[in-house]
This record gives structure tokens, C-alpha cells and sequence, in this order.
């Protein structure tokens, strides 16, 4: 989109009437402090606010250290403070209800409604804000494949953020940068305006809001750039279904080498989506938000966001090579020598770091797959009792696709401080906006007119639950994986487990036998009996509340206790 057009588009909301300016500030060099000041920090008016568009990576990090938005670390990436939010905030996110709209949206915990005078009065304020502020606007693109992508332009009041959607989003060619056509979205990021939760409606002061109709996302109040990324995905979970006819996932994606098959994973936060699809030996597609057309997977980011405590160079090398200049690191603890501590949580489990894909050596150029081969559900069991991996049929993959049983990890959200379990349909439910029988029907469609060998993993305790028992090694979740993939895994039969109604493999290469049994790890059997057949009982009365209008011969395939 031309500059011109781009404040035309702009003054719509107030910012930066006509015309306007549209240059660098002028950065001068200065020394960084010890450390940067909060991203939620409104900072000063400015009596004569610029607008930047399109900088270049390198130009939005200069501007971040002259702003004292972050400083550099160690290794070259640029390190924020994210302010009092250093997570998502579920209860702050607001979908605004409009007929054409509303009776799609599935309405309740998840989707929470907001009347337009509301998302209106916000989104004044947010334009008020930002008009009197420098501003960094950025176009990127969520879709790999250009046939299902939309085009999204977000206006930033901080340098640091423009920098996170450069990298996140899919980058336009020139030739799209330049194109006279309007965004199929806008995005107002102002962490320094505080909502009024009574005269707004929002319930805190932070907000993000969606508008399918007017196609706008606002988001105030909160300095966690992941709200950026999150936002948009959901708005690709409504969008892409409905138009497109296209499978929304929250998952990862690799393709072998010679780029044959698929392999794909899904899981929330801290399952080990980004860990696991980090493979020196694969293309890596993308780590955390994809679509399945009829052309195949597609990458919907340009980038990633992954997990950073207690990142290790030996255990994850793919992504601590990563964290280097271009990179936005998120609530990091630094040394004195500006060396990142990642053992270090004092600040938030959830400490991040956003790259571009290319930033990852084994990177898949074109973001695209074929149809899955393998598909993995990640599950992160705080009870201990769940098999290392489990095969699924068909029934039972669209069982566990609709319970999505997992744990939520510390840190991730607000308030959460230690492992919760929690059922989360499709394995990402908190961005899905349509019911989550749309997404799984699609999803059982493609299982029946296709080959996909499905399996459930578990990435989280064995031995005992959460506190007694211990994490499965990485090594060891890598090589069930690799089995997986391979097809090795099948060689030496499974038997069928009696209370979650699975089939486990009985030996698996580079993996001890007795890891495929949790019952054996366990020193009190009958103790892991009760504790298994409790998870077994969730996950009926999961099934019961929430998916009793389906099939008989899915409820069948679940667990039986």
C-alpha cells in the first residue's frame, strides 16, 4: 500500500490529519540504560508526531534504543520489559457484537462480547493517543500462501512493536508493499493508554478488542506483544473457515527433506510446539499457526515466538542460535555482560523471543507443505498417567481434537503459576472463535480422504503427577517423534491401553520399554489406578458437558476408566 494511502487510512481516526509526514525521526546515539523502560509506559506527547512506515528491521531497532524502548544484549537481539503484563489476558479480549457476526461466534468463557459504543469509545481514545505520539506503521501479511492470505497494517506507538510485527507476520514483497489496494485489516497497538474498565466496559485496563465488521483490532493497555500475534490469529480462525474454506490450526508444521510429507503438531503454549518442530533434520514450515487448504499446510506467520526459559544451546540449538540481531526478546533476565540468563524466571516463566523463520537454519523458504502424513497431538499431562505416545484412530483423533486435554503452563497467562490441568478444545480454543465443532468437522473430513497416521504425544510427567514425578526427557520425546515420523514405531506392535482405550507401542528405537508404560513407573500401581482412572472420569465429564451431540462411536473411542 502506497504511503499516501496509508495516511489517508490513517486520518480516518484522527492520526496525523491529511497528508502529513512521513519520515525518520532523527535518532541521535546515545548509551542505553541498564535496562529499558516498560513497553506499557505511555511516554510523553510528542508536539510534533511522525509517522514511519515500512522501516527496515534494522532502522526499527535504532529507533527502540534512541526511544529507550530496550537495549541490545549479548548476542545482538533487542531486549524489552513488557510491564505488568508479561503474558495473554483472556478476560481482556472482547469480540464485538454485530448481527452477521454474533451468530457464529461461539459466545461463553472464550469469546467474550463487547457492545460497539464501547469498542468505539475505546477505539477513539486508543486514535487520540496515538495521534499525539510518533508512530510506526508496519504491513505484513498472515498466510504463506498467497491464495488464502490477508493483508494487515498496524500502527505501533513503540519501535520495538513495529519490529515484532515485522518479524512475525509474513513479509510482502515490493511489489504488495506498493500496492494501491486497502488492508483487509487494521491493528491500533497502544500499550500506554489504560482502558477505563467501568466507563468502558473492558473489565481492566487492558483490552483487545476485534471488529469482524469494520475489520479492526485494538489493543490498549498491554505491553505483551504476543496479544499482537494472538489477536490476528483469531482473526484468520474466523476469517479462513467462513471465506475460505480452510482448516485453522493451532499447531506446528516440519516436511522431510525432499519435501514429501507433512508432519504437523498441536498443542498450546509450553507443549513443546516450537521445541519439537526445531529439527536440524526437517524444513521447519512454522511453529505455531497454520492453515490446511486444499493445496496442502501453509505457514500463516513469518516468523516465530518461541518460549525462552531455561533455553539451552545444547538441548534446543536451532532456536538459541536464533536469539541474535533482528530477534525481539521479551522479559529476558540479563547478566552484567548483558549475556542472557535464561534460568532466571524472576520476571515470568513466560520470557520469549520473536525471529524471523529465516533466522532458523532448517527453515522451509516458501512456508508451504504438502497434505500431513503424521499428525501429533501435544499433551502436557500434570497427572503422570497419560502413555509417552499413544496411536489414535480416526474416532479417537476427533475425541481428542475436540477435549484437548493439556496442562496450562506457568507464566503463559496471567495468574497462572503452576501447572494447571485444563481441557482446551482443538488445542488452542482461546483463539478460535467459530464453535469448535466447525473446526473439527473440517478436521474429520480431511482424516477420511486422507492417509494421516495420528498419534497422542505426551510432553509432559511421568512416574508420578506434577511434584513427585518427573518430565519426560526431551531426548526421549524427540526419539518417539522420530519414530513417528518414520513409521519405526509400528514395528513392534501396541497393546491397548484399558483405561484411556489408546493404542501403545510395545518398544519404541532409543527409547527404554519401560518409559512406554506409565503404569510400571509408577511405585505405587495402584495408586497410578486411581490417579489414571480420575483423569479417565475428567475427561467423560469434559466429553458430557461440551460434545454429548456427537457421534456415538467418537464417545466410544475416548477414555473408559
Amino acid at each position: 500500500m502506497r504511503r499516501s494511502n496509508v495516511m489517508k487510512l490513517l486520518a480516518r481516526f484522527g492520526i496525523n490529519e491529511g497528508e502529513g509526514v512521513i519520515s525518520v525521526p532523527d535518532a541521535q546515539p546515545r548509551t542505553p540504560p541498564a535496562e529499558p523502560r516498560a513497553t506499557d509506559d505511555p511516554g510523553p506527547a510528542s508536539s510534533d508526531p511522525r509517522v514511519s512506515v515500512d522501516l527496515p528491521a534494522a532502522a526499527l531497532i535504532e529507533q527502540a534504543l534512541a526511544r529507550r524502548e530496550g537495549v541490545l544484549d549479548a548476542a545482538g537481539a533487542l531486549h524489552l520489559r513488557t510491564g505488568a503484563y508479561t503474558g495473554r489476558a483472556p478476560k481482556s479480549r472482547f469480540i464485538v457484537e454485530e448481527a452477521g457476526v454474533s451468530e457464529r461466534i461461539a459466545w461463553g468463557a472464550v469469546n467474550h462480547p463487547i457492545s460497539r459504543a464501547c469498542f468505539e469509545r475505546v477505539r477513539d481514545g486508543v486514535a487520540r493517543h496515538l495521534a499525539a505520539r510518533d508512530l510506526f506503521v508496519t504491513q505484513g501479511l498472515a498466510g504463506a500462501d498467497r491464495t488464502h492470505a490477508r493483508s494487515f497494517l498496524v500502527a505501533c506507538e513503540r519501535a520495538s512493536q513495529a519490529l515484532f510485527v515485522r518479524q512475525i507476520l509474513v513479509r510482502p514483497t515490493p511489489s504488495e508493499q506498493r500496492s494501491d489496494a486497502e488492508p483487509d485489516f487494521v491493528v491500533l497497538v497502544a500499550p500506554g493508554f489504560h482502558c477505563d474498565p467501568e466507563r468502558d466496559g473492558t473489565g481492566s485496563a487492558a483490552a483487545v478488542l476485534i471488529d469482524f465488521t469494520d475489520r479492526m483490532i485494538v489493543i490498549a493497555g498491554t505491553g505483551y506483544s504476543g496479544e499482537i500475534k494472538k489477536s490476528i490469529f483469531s482473526v484468520m480462525n474466523y476469517i479462513l473457515p467462513v471465506e475460505d474454506d480452510v482448516l485453522t490450526m493451532h499447531c506446528s508444521a516440519t516436511t522431510d527433506r525432499d519435501g514429501r510429507g507433512t508432519a504437523i503438531f498441536f498443542g498450546l503454549s509450553g507443549t513443546g510446539k516450537t521445541t519439537l518442530s526445531a529439527d536440524p533434520e526437517r524444513l521447519l514450515i512454522g511453529d505455531d499457526e497454520h492453515g490446511w487448504g486444499s493445496a496442502g499446510v501453509f505457514n500463516l506467520e513469518g516468523g516465530c515466538y518461541a518460549k525462552c526459559d531455561n533455553l539451552d544451546a545444547s538441548h534446543e540449538p536451532e532456536i538459541f542460535n536464533a536469539v541474535r540481531f533482528g530477534c525481539v526478546s521479551e522479559n529476558v533476565v540479563l547478566r552484567s555482560d548483558r549475556v542472557p540468563d535464561y534460568t532466571d524466571l524472576s520476571i515470568t516463566r513466560n520470557t520469549r523471543a520473536c525471529y524471523p523463520i529465516e533466522h532458523i537454519s532448517s527453515a522451509n523458504a516458501r512456508g508451504m507443505g504438502p497434505e500431513p502424513t503424521v499428525i501429533l497431538f501435544l499433551t502436557c499431562d500434570a497427572f503422570g498417567v497419560l502413555p509417552a505416545i499413544a496411536r489414535l484412530t480416526p474416532e479417537a483423533a476427533m475425541y481428542h481434537f475436540v477435549t484437548g486435554f493439556t496442562a496450562k503452563v506457568s507464566g503463559t497467562e496471567q495468574g497462572v503459576d503452576e501447572p494447571t490441568p485444563t481441557f482446551s478444545a482443538l488445542f488452542g480454543e482461546p483463539f478460535m472463535p467459530l464453535d469448535p465443532m466447525v473446526y473439527a468437522n473440517m478436521l474429520g473430513c480431511r482424516l477420511r480422504s486422507r492417509n494421516a497416521r495420528v498419534y497422542l504425544l505426551n510432553t509432559g510427567w511421568i512416574a508420578g503427577p506434577a511434584g513427585e514425578g518427573r518430565r519426560i526427557e526431551l531426548a526421549s520425546t524427540r526419539a518417539l517423534v522420530r519414530a513417528a515420523l518414520e513409521g519405526t514405531l509400528d514395528e513392534g506392535g501396541y497393546a491397548r491401553d484399558p483405561i484411556f482405550n489408546v493404542d501403545v507401542p510395545a518398544r519404541c528405537p532409543g527409547v527404554p520399554d519401560e518409559l512406554l508404560d506409565p503404569r510400571a513407573l509408577w511405585s505405587d500401581a495402584a495408586r497410578y489406578d486411581i490417579s489414571a482412572r480420575r483423569l479417565a472420569a475428567m475427561f467423560r465429564d469434559n466429553f458430557d458437558r461440551r460434545c454429548s451431540h456427537l457421534p456415538d462411536e467418537i464417545r466410544a473411542a475416548g477414555p473408559l476408566g
